[in-house]
C-alpha cells in the first residue's frame, strides 16, 4: 500500500512516499526548488518521492493533506470579525489567498497530481503532528505532546499512541500559544518569524533571565501548562505586518530591536530578553509533561510541533527533570514534517495497518552516483582527483581536518529535517578555538555568536557530552538534544561548546551513516577526539545543498577549503580556474536544469 503525504500552503512544503508502512522518501520541496522556506505546491518533491519509490501516481492508494483548510479558514474568518477593523487589512488580503487558492486544495490536488477524489483525505494538523512522531517511534505506548504556532485551531494538543491508534485528550487553542508566545520574542529581539527562533535560541546562553517575571505579568500559565495571553500586547491574530503591539515594547521599558541594525551585534538587554523566554518556555513544557505523565501514567513521551525543535527544552525534559523515561522526537518535528504524520495517519490510524519499523535513518532525500557527480565536474572542466578506496580517503579528509581545513561533505541520500547531519554538511576540527569564527565570517556568513554543532562517534558520546547511554537516545541521531559538554572535555572542544557550556550534538551511528562514522572515527585516531565540527551546507538564506552544482556553487562562494562529493576530491585551484563561474538553477515547466553564466 503506497499512502503519500503532503504539506504546503503554509511553509516548508514537502512530500512523504510510506509505502507498506516504512518511510521511503521525503524531502521539502526548497531543496529542488531553492527558494528558502518555499510554500508552494511540492511538484518536484512529489516527483522525487514517487521515483524514490519505483512508482507512478497511479500506484498510489490515498493521497493525505497535513491539515483541514475549511476549518483553518474557520479560524482565520472568526478571528478576523473578532478583532475587526484592526484586523481589515490582513482579513482582505487573507480572503483573497484563500478564495483564489487555499480553499479548493481538494480540486486543486486532483487536477495537478491527477488522481481522483476518492484517494483524497485530509488530517488536523495536530494529528498529523502527533502522528508523525508516534508512528515513527520505537515506542509500542506512548504519551503525546504537540506545541506550534497554531494548526486549524490547536495550538497544543496531548494525546495517547497506543499501537496503531492515536487518541487527541485535551488541546490548547488559538490565540493562546507557546510556539506564538516564543515568535513574538523572535520579532521582539529583531528576528525574523519563523526563521529567527533558531538566533533566539542560540543567543540566550550570552543573557540573563531578568525579565522572567516580566513575562508571567503578560501571561497566566496553569498547572497543566495551558496559558491564557494578554492580547493587548499581541497583533499576530489580526495584523498582516507586526506581531506585537506598542504595549509590549512598553512594558518591558524598550521597544522592539529594529532588525534593520543587523542580527551581529549581542546587545545584553536582548540577549537577557532571549534568556528569560527560554526559562518561561522551559517552564510551561515541564509543566505540560508532567501533567501528562501524572495523566496518562505512561513512561515514555513523543514531542513534535515547532517548538519540539527547541533542543534544549527537549534535553531537560529527559535528563534534567527526569520526567519522562525516554524521549522521540521526529527528525523534521514542524510543519514540513506533516507530510509524514498525514501519510502515517492515514495507514496506521484510518486504515488500521500495521506499525512500520522505527525510523532510525534521517536520511531520506536525494543521493548522486560517482558517474553523475564526475559527469558534472567533468562538463565544466572543474579540477578534481579521487580517492578509489574508501580507507584512503577517510584518511585523506580526516587530515585535512587536522591541518585546519574546512570542508563541504556532500554524500549519500540528503537529510530529512531542518538539520545537517553529515550527508549535506560542512565540516571542521572543532578543537581549534578560531573556527567558529572562521566558519560564520567567511563560510556561513552569519552572526558571529551563532553556535555550530558536534557529530560524534556514538561508542565515544557519554565519553565527551553527558548524555548516559548515548545509543538508546533517538533525539541525540537527529540533533534534537542540546546536552552538555563534560567539564573537562570544554577545553578540548572550544569550537563546538557553545558560551554555556552546551553542544547541540549528533550520535553518528557506523550502520546508519558508515562513511560519515569512518570519517570521525579516524579523525579520532589521529587526535584522540572522534569529533566533528558540523554546519549545514548552505550560505545565509539559501536552502541546503540538494545535488553537485548546488555544492561546487556554495563551495565557490564561500571560505571552503575542500569540497568531498562521494570520493571526489575538489581544491582551491578549481575556484581559481572557474572564478567567473556561477551556478544558477531555473525552473523550466517541472524540471529544474543546471546553467552557467
Amino acid at each position: 500500500m503506497n499512502i503519500l503525504g503532503l504539506s504546503f500552503y503554509y511553509h516548508d512544503s514537502s512530500a512523504a512516499l510510506v509505502k507498506d508502512g516504512v518511510l521511503v522518501a521525503a524531502a521539502e520541496e526548497e531543496r529542488f526548488s531553492r527558494v528558502k522556506h518555499d510554500s508552494g505546491f511540492p511538484g518536484l518533491a512529489i516527483d522525487f518521492c514517487l521515483k524514490m519509490g519505483g512508482i507512478t501516481i497511479d500506484d498510489v492508494d490515498y493521497v493525505v493533506f497535513y491539515e483541514k483548510p475549511f476549518v483553518k479558514f474557520e479560524r482565520m474568518l472568526i478571528s478576523a470579525m473578532s478583532t475587526f477593523p484592526r484586523s481589515s487589512a490582513v482579513f482582505r488580503e487573507s480572503m483573497q489567498r484563500w478564495i483564489s487558492d487555499k480553499l479548493w486544495i481538494k480540486s486543486m490536488m486532483q487536477k495537478r497530481i491527477g488522481v481522483p477524489n476518492s484517494k483524497l483525505l485530509f488530517c488536523d494538523h495536530h494529528m498529523s503532528h502527533a502522528a508523525s512522531s508516534f508512528f515513527t517511534s520505537h515506542f509500542k505506548e506512548s504519551a503525546i505532546l504537540t506545541v506550534d504556532g497554531a494548526g486549524e485551531w490547536s495550538t497544543a494538543t496531548m494525546g495517547v499512541g497506543k499501537g496503531n491508534k492515536i487518541e487527541i485528550i485535551k488541546e490548547l487553542r488559538f490565540p493562546h500559544s507557546l510556539g506564538l508566545l516564543y515568535s513574538a520574542f523572535t520579532a521582539y529581539c529583531g528576528f525574523e518569524i519563523n526563521e529567527g527562533e533558531y538566533k533566539l535560541m542560540g543567543m540566550h546562553p550570552y543573557g540573563k533571565p531578568r525579565y522572567v517575571d516580566k513575562i508571567y505579568e503578560i501571561i497566566d500559565v496553569a498547572e497543566d501548562g495551558s496559558l491564557w495571553h494578554d492580547m493587548k500586547y499581541f497583533a499576530y491574530h489580526y495584523s498582516r505586518d507586526n506581531t506585537l503591539e506598542l504595549e509590549f515594547g512598553k512594558h518591558f521599558g524598550k521597544p522592539a530591536r529594529d532588525p534593520k541594525l543587523g542580527d551581529k551585534s549581542l546587545d545584553p538587554y536582548y540577549c537577557d530578553m532571549a534568556a528569560s523566554i527560554q526559562v518561561v518556555t522551559e517552564q510551561i513544557l515541564f509543566k505540560m509533561a508532567r501533567y501528562l505523565r501524572k495523566e496518562t501514567g505512561m513512561k515514555n513521551l513523543c514531542l513534535a510541533g515547532g517548538v519540539a525543535l527547541n533542543s534544549v527544552a527537549n534535553y531537560k525534559i529527559w535528563h534534567q527533570e527526569h520526567i519522562f523515561d525516554d524521549i522521540y522526537v521526529h527528525p523534521a518535528p514542524g510543519d514540513d514534517g506533516g507530510c509524514v504524520g498525514a501519510a502515517y495517519w492515514a495507514y496506521n490510524h484510518v486504515l488500521e495497518q500495521p506499525r512500520g519499523p522505527a525510523l532510525t535513518t534521517p536520511y531520506l532525500g536525494s543521493e548522486y552516483t560517482d558517474a553523475e557527480i564526475e559527469a558534472f565536474l567533468r562538463k565544466y572542466d572543474i579540477p578534481f582527483t579521487k580517492i578509489e578506496k574508501d580507507e584512503e580517503f577517510y584518511d585523506y579528509v580526516a587530515k585535512k581536518l587536522v591541518d585546519g581545513a574546512v570542508c563541504g561533505w556532500f554524500r549519500g541520500r540528503f537529510e530529512w529535517g531542518p538539520r545537517a547531519l553529515g550527508a549535506r554538511s560542512i565540516i571542521a576540527d572543532p578543537r581549534k578555538a578560531e573556527m567558529k569564527d572562521k566558519l560564520n565570517a567567511t563560510i556561513k556568513f552569519r552572526e558571529p555568536f551563532r553556535p555550530f554543532a558536534p557529530s560524534v562517534t556514538v561508542e565515544a558520546a557519554s565519553d565527551f557530552f553527558d548524555i548516559p547511554d548515548a545509543a538508546r537516545h533517538y533525539p541525540a541521531r537527529f540533533m534534537l538534544y542540546v546536552a552538555p559538554v563534560r567539564p573537562e572535555k570544554r577545553a578540548v572542544l572550544p569550537g563546538i561548546t557553545h558560551e554555556d557550556g552546551s553542544g547541540r550534538l549528533q550520535t553518528v551511528f557506523p550502520d546508519v551513516s558508515p562513511a560519515y562514522h569512518a570519517m570521525i572515527k579516524r579523525f579520532g585516531e589521529l587526535t584522540g577526539v572522534p569529533v566533528v565540527m558540523n554546519t549545514s551546507f548552505n550560505l545565509k538564506g539559501e536552502p541546503i545543498v540538494e545535488d553537485p552544482s548546488h555544492a561546487f556553487n556554495t563551495f565557490s562562494l564561500s571560505g571552503m577549503d575542500y569540497l568531498f562529493m562521494n570520493n571526489y576530491v575538489v581544491g582551491k585551484e578549481a575556484k581559481k580556474k572557474i572564478a567567473e563561474t556561477r551556478f544558477v538553477l531555473r525552473h523550466e515547466g517541472d524540471s529544474v536544469t543546471q546553467m552557467v553564466s
